[in-house]
């Protein structure tokens, strides 16, 4: 009885959990959400009713009996069709392998963190990922040592200067100065955001070794300016009195702003920046950390877009610096920004984290099983090979050995093999690396590349994308052999349509005419003075205004002509103005006041254009008893109104 009834509520609601269907054509189907889909991204505009569902859908379901036509004829086969497929999915694969949870938050925390500008200090002791285990102990009692001092009140300068193996640490004193966000690797710059302001960091790791950072000041951002410099360089080795020389042009030069001159026509007259002085000394638009602080610190200084700032000195020579424009950060991001900053993440190496994430999803999502444990059988296994050595048969493993399945594909030994020979002609990827990070290295390029492999399986987004391109394309295919070529090419099916219908294409009353689109009354001006002289000579007068001017001559019937000024041979219409600010006229060279008929070859591509209608209605008649159409009228009643 519970299996009857068990049965019974699981034939009345599957149409609930799975879809409802809402038209049948042969065995294919069109479900509820796949129309209400393709409704809505159609008709943005449309109010949905009865009427707007009902002549969306007949004309949805033309669009998919062509395209199950197109694949009866195996269109999706054809060599054109698998290329721009592959073209195609090859473009937009990568959109859907990011973690997005993650990157959102990645986005958000560099948001937040943008907002403020930190002043930092460290301490570095080298220890590479692949440096000697003994070497490894002595940087890590070294910056032990630098920590206790610290903890024991020594300032961190000199602890700097005793300890930190930065080669300017002399010159700096272990100070780097002020970051925001994305100028340090991204770990650095998580523990600079957490520690607090006149606190130091527990010692922590990096790829190049041990740090211990200090927060000495915080600020809010500065955010992003753009300006442009005159910089007078100072000669090599220079003396104190070259300085001074350099000091008094740049003097002059800064009197001659003030007084009025160009700046941008000084920056290319004696600027000594080779990058920027031909672009009138303008400079890319930056942020804190980009240039030499006393650089940054004059510019931000400027108080509004525009002003100059006096001679500045740094190593290079003197400054004279304008601001063009500045930007703020923002107390809250839009979506735009986020945007900008997930985009900017992508090109960070910090999008390793969210790879990480995205992974483990993927392994999730393909069932990822490992059969193979990678160790130290494994490895003994991959260097006998590499060395090109027999391996000991004792480990039980051989090239047929499987590694790992994602979904129901095997990964054998073989594969890894082949792997790690491979990178033998990049020996950079792997150079301090241990075997058991570059086997995740493996697993996670063959997991990515399976998941994009097989996508449409994993994200129904992405299927869809991918589907509605192959039936756009199927769709043109289709049509170009089965109506638009058949019908142009036929030239006596033409002219007897043309023959059974020729009083539908009567000319109306109208003119024969000469249109005239110009940029402005002063262009038309022009053409009717030209024309008045000597009407056979409108296509000189034309081409004498520089391609200013496009001109169309023909029959035309009065709806075409410009304006609703009467019709009279010999004469211009009003001159009408276009919504582009551009402007319309037509001079009339002989007036049709009733309608006459059109010559086959007049109405040609009239006539085209509805023997084409007319045979896709034929097709399209055949097509449905190929395939019976049945639309569920209670599913299309429930549409949502």
């Amino acid at each position: 009885m519970k299996n009857a009834v068990l049965l019974f509520f699981l034939l009345a609601y599957s149409n609930v959990f799975f879809g409802q269907t809402l038209v049948r054509y042969g065995n294919h189907k069109i479900s509820k959400q796949e129309f209400l889909a393709a409704f809505h991204k159609n008709n943005t505009s449309v109010k949905a009713t009865d009427k707007a569902y009902r002549d969306y859908l007949n004309l949805y379901i033309r669009y998919r009996l062509k395209v199950q036509a197109a694949f009866d004829m195996k269109l999706d086969t054809t060599a054109g069709q698998v290329t721009e497929l592959q073209n195609f999915r090859s473009q937009i694969v990568d959109q859907y392998t990011n973690d997005e949870s993650s990157l959102n938050a990645m986005a958000r925390e560099a948001f937040t963190r943008s907002r403020r500008d930190l002043r930092v200090s460290y301490i570095f002791v080298a220890a590479p990922k692949n440096a000697a285990p003994a070497d490894t102990a002595r940087a890590w009692q070294k910056i032990q040592s630098a920590y206790q001092a610290l903890k024991m009140g020594r300032e961190f300068g000199e602890t700097a200067i005793q300890f930190s193996e930065d080669p300017f640490v002399k010159d700096n004193r272990g100070e780097i100065g002020f970051i925001t966000v994305f100028d340090l690797p991204y770990a650095m710059e998580t523990v600079a955001y957490q520690t607090g302001v006149g606190k130091y960091s527990p010692v922590f790791r990096t790829d190049g070794g041990y740090i211990i950072l200090k927060k000495t000041a915080e600020r809010a951002a500065w955010g992003r300016i753009h300006v442009a410099q005159i910089l007078l360089i100072f000669p090599y080795q220079a003396t104190e009195k070259d300085k001074a020389e350099t000091h008094r042009r740049a003097d002059s030069i800064y009197r001659l702003i003030r007084s009025g001159a160009d700046f941008g026509e000084l920056a290319r007259k004696f600027s000594g920046d080779n990058l920027s002085y031909q672009l009138g000394g303008v400079l890319p638009e930056f942020g804190i950390g980009k240039y030499e602080g006393g650089f940054e610190n004059t510019a931000f200084d400027l108080k509004k877009d525009g002003d100059i700032s006096e001679p500045y000195a740094s190593s290079f020579g003197y400054h004279i610096i304008k601001r063009i424009s500045r930007k703020q950060i923002p107390a809250f991001a839009d979506q735009k920004i986020l945007d900008d900053l997930k985009e900017k993440i992508k090109s960070d190496p910090r999008v390793a984290v969210s790879r990480k994430q995205m992974l483990q999803t993927i392994l999730k999502q393909t069932h990822f099983q490992q059969l193979l444990v990678p160790g130290a059988s494994l490895w003994e296994y991959t260097d006998s090979l590499l060395q090109n050595k027999k391996p000991s048969p004792k480990s039980g493993i051989t090239d047929q050995s499987v590694l790992f399945l994602l979904s129901d594909k095997k990964y054998f030994v073989g594969d890894w093999i082949a792997y790690r020979k491979s990178l033998k002609s990049v020996p950079a990827l792997i150079n301090g690396k241990t075997n058991t990070e570059i086997f995740d290295m493996y697993r996670q390029i063959v997991a990515f590349d399976y998941y994009k492999a097989h996508l449409e399986k994993y994200n129904a987004n992405f299927a869809s994308q991918v589907s509605e391109f192959r039936d756009g394309n199927l769709l043109f295919d289709v049509m170009q052999l089965r109506i638009w070529n058949q019908a142009s090419a036929d030239t006596a099916g033409l002219r007897k349509y043309f023959e059974s219908h020729s009083r539908d294409y009567w000319w109306k009353p109208g003119a024969e005419a000469i249109i005239f689109n110009a940029p402005g009354l002063s262009s038309i001006q022009k053409i009717e003075n030209g024309i008045e002289k000597d009407r056979s000579a409108w296509r000189r007068v034309v081409d004498s205004l520089g391609g200013q001017v496009q001109a169309d001559s023909g029959r035309f019937e009065q709806k075409q002509l410009p304006g609703n000024s009467r019709v009279e041979a010999g004469h211009f219409t009003e001159v009408v103005t276009n919504a582009d600010k551009s402007v319309q006229s037509a001079y009339i060279i002989r007036e049709y006041k009733t309608a006459t008929p059109r010559t086959f070859e007049e109405a040609r591509g009239l006539v085209i254009n509805d023997y084409q209608n007319e045979l896709e209605n034929q097709w399209i008649a055949e097509l449905k008893k190929k395939y019976p159409v049945v639309i569920d009228e209670a599913v299309f009643k429930a549409l949502p109104k």
